[in-house]
C-alpha cells in the first residue's frame, strides 16, 4: 500500500467562507441572499458551507416583504430537520429570528399519517408560517391535494434537491413540476451534490431554464476556512478480507469515520457484525461500553490511548450512541465512528479528520457526502483525509473484471473530485490594459469573446462541475484513461 496521495489539494486559510457581514451572512448565505426576490433559486454548494441559514435568510425575506404566506421546508431524513430548529439571527444583524411552531416540526417524533394530516392543516391555519417536514412527508401530502392552486403565495423549500427526480416515477419529482407550471408557488432547491450523473436528472431541461442558479464552489468553501490547509484522496488496495489489511490504511491518531461496505457488495463478508468486531480488535482491545451512551472504551495497541468508539452498525443501542453523538462538545468526546449507511448526509462531527470508506462507491453525491464529513474547519486538524480502501484484481479470481472495472471507476470519481476540489479558473475579458483581475483565480485575456446569450454565460458560470463529470464518465474517455495506468 502506497502512502502518496492520489489528489491532494492546499489551500489558502483565508477565513472569507466563514466571516459574517453586518447581516450575520457568510460570504456563500449572502450570495444566495443577493438571488433572494428570484421565483425559482437553485444552490449548490458543499456541506458545512451554511445552506440550512441561507434557506432562512431567504424564506424571512420571502415572508416579511414578499408576499409569501407560508413556506414549506422538506429534508431528506428527519435528523437533517435539526438544522432548522430556531435560530437567533437578530443579534447578528439580521432584522428577524427564525422561528418554527413546535407544532409544525413534523421531522419530532410521530406517525406518517399524522404528520400527513398536519401538511394539509397547516395549508389552512391563518397563524402559522414554517413548516418542517421530510421529503416523504410532503410526498404522501402532495397525493392528498386535489388543486394545486392551494400552493399560490406559498414556497417551498427542498433542501438536499439531488434526491428528488424528475423522473414520472418519482411522486416529488412529479409534484414540484406540477406545482411549478400549475400554481404561483416560490421554489428554493438547495444541493451539496455537483453531479447528476448519478442517476435520474433532477429537473427537466426546460424546468431548469426557469430556475436562478447560484453556485458556491469547494474550493471557495475550503480556501475560505480559518484552520484547513489541505485536503487529500488516496487509494488503499488490498487482497483477501479487507479487516485483515485495516491496520495499513487506519490512523488511531486521527478522527475517523469508518464506512464498512454494503452487505450486498463483493468487498462485504456478508456478516456485519464480525465486520465491526474485527475493525475493533484492528483498533486494539475493548475495555469496556458505557451503558447509558453505548460509546465503546478500546485501549489502542499501537499507542496504549484509549479511545471512544462509536458503533453505528449495530441495531441495539443505536438510539442511545445517536443522541450522544448529537451532544458532542470537543473533539475529546470521540474518536472514531463505525458505520454503514449512517454518518453521511447531514451528519456533523466537526473534529473528524479522516474518512476511511471501504469499497467503491457507486454514487458520486455519496462521495460528495462523505468526504463532506471530514472536510468541516476545527482547530484540531489542518489537513482532511478521504481514504478508499478497493480490492485488487486476482489474475486468478473470476471476478477479475469486476474488481478491474471498479478501480476504473475509483480513478473516475478521484479526477472528478479533484476538479471539484481545486480551483475553478475563469477566463475574462480585458477590455483596458489597465483592468486587474477581482479574484485570484480570473485570468485576463485581451481580445476574448464574450458569451453569446445568457444562457451560455450561465453554463460556464454554474454547469462546468457537471459539464466535466459527463465527460470524464463517457465510456470512451474511461477507457482512455485505463489505457495509460
Amino acid at each position: 500500500m502506497k502512502n502518496k496521495n492520489v489528489v491532494e489539494v492546499n489551500y489558502h486559510q483565508t477565513g472569507k467562507s466563514t466571516n459574517t457581514n453586518e447581516l450575520g451572512m457568510r460570504e456563500m448565505q449572502s450570495r444566495v441572499y443577493q438571488h433572494r426576490k428570484s421565483k425559482y433559486i437553485l444552490v449548490k454548494a458543499p456541506p458545512a458551507s451554511g445552506k440550512s441559514r441561507a434557506l432562512m435568510f431567504v424564506v424571512l425575506d420571502k415572508l416579511v416583504n414578499q408576499g409569501i404566506k407560508k413556506v414549506i421546508v422538506a429534508v431528506p431524513e428527519r435528523s437533517i430537520g435539526r438544522s432548522f430548529k430556531n435560530t437567533d439571527l437578530v443579534k447578528f444583524g439580521f432584522y428577524k429570528d427564525w422561528r418554527v411552531d413546535l407544532q409544525y416540526d413534523l421531522t419530532l417524533n410521530g406517525g406518517q399519517e399524522k404528520k400527513v394530516k398536519k401538511v394539509l392543516d397547516f395549508l389552512e391555519d391563518t397563524n402559522s408560517d414554517i413548516l418542517i417536514c421530510t421529503h416523504s412527508t410532503l410526498r404522501f401530502a402532495y397525493q392528498k391535494i386535489i388543486d394545486d392552486h392551494i400552493f399560490d403565495n406559498v414556497m417551498i423549500a427542498i433542501d438536499e434537491f439531488h434526491h428528488v427526480s424528475s423522473n414520472d416515477n418519482s411522486v416529488l419529482g412529479s409534484a414540484l413540476r406540477n406545482i411549478i407550471h400549475n400554481s404561483s408557488a416560490h421554489i428554493l432547491a438547495m444541493t451539496g451534490s455537483y453531479f447528476r450523473g448519478d442517476s435520474e436528472p433532477i429537473l427537466s431541461p426546460e424546468d431548469e431554464q426557469m430556475f436562478d442558479k447560484v453556485t458556491y464552489t469547494y474550493y471557495e468553501q475550503l480556501d475560505g476556512y480559518q484552520y484547513l490547509k489541505s485536503f487529500g484522496i488516496d487509494y488503499k488496495f488490498y487482497q483477501g478480507r479487507y479487516t485483515d489489511a485495516l491496520d495499513e490504511a487506519l490512523n488511531t491518531n486521527k478522527k475517523t469515520i469508518i464506512h464498512i461496505p454494503s452487505v450486498n457488495s463483493s468487498e462485504s463478508t456478508k456478516d456485519k457484525y464480525d465486520e465491526v468486531d474485527r475493525i475493533f480488535d484492528a483498533i486494539g482491545e475493548v475495555n469496556n461500553r458505557n451503558e447509558q451512551t453505548g460509546i465503546y472504551t478500546i485501549k489502542d495497541k499501537h499507542t496504549g490511548k484509549l479511545l471512544k468508539v462509536a458503533d453505528l452498525v449495530n441495531e441495539e443501542g443505536r438510539e442511545k450512541v445517536g443522541e450522544y453523538l448529537r451532544q458532542l462538545n470537543s473533539p475529546d468526546d470521540l474518536d472514531i465512528i463505525v458505520a454503514l449507511n449512517m454518518a453521511k448526509e447531514g451528519f456533523d462531527w466537526p473534529w473528524a479528520e479522516q474518512a476511511l470508506t471501504i469499497g467503491y462507491r457507486h454514487s458520486l453525491t455519496e462521495i460528495v457526502q462523505i468526504i463532506g464529513r471530514v472536510t468541516r474547519d476545527s482547530s484540531n486538524k489542518l489537513h482532511a483525509q478521504f481514504t478508499n480502501m478497493i480490492e485488487q484484481p486476482n489474475a486468478k479470481d473470476d471476478d477479475v473484471e469486476y474488481a478491474v472495472n471498479q478501480i476504473l471507476k475509483a480513478i473516475t470519481a478521484s479526477l472528478l473530485m479533484e476538479q471539484v476540489l481545486a480551483p475553478e479558473i475563469h477566463l475574462r475579458r480585458r477590455k483596458n490594459k489597465d483592468d486587474k483581475p477581482v479574484n485570484d483565480t480570473d485570468i485576463l485575456i485581451r481580445g476574448l469573446k464574450e458569451p453569446s446569450t445568457k444562457r451560455v454565460q450561465n453554463i460556464i458560470e454554474n454547469d462546468l462541475p457537471d459539464l466535466k463529470a459527463a465527460i470524464l464518465q463517457d465510456p470512451s474517455v474511461k477507457q482512455g484513461i485505463v489505457s495509460n495506468i
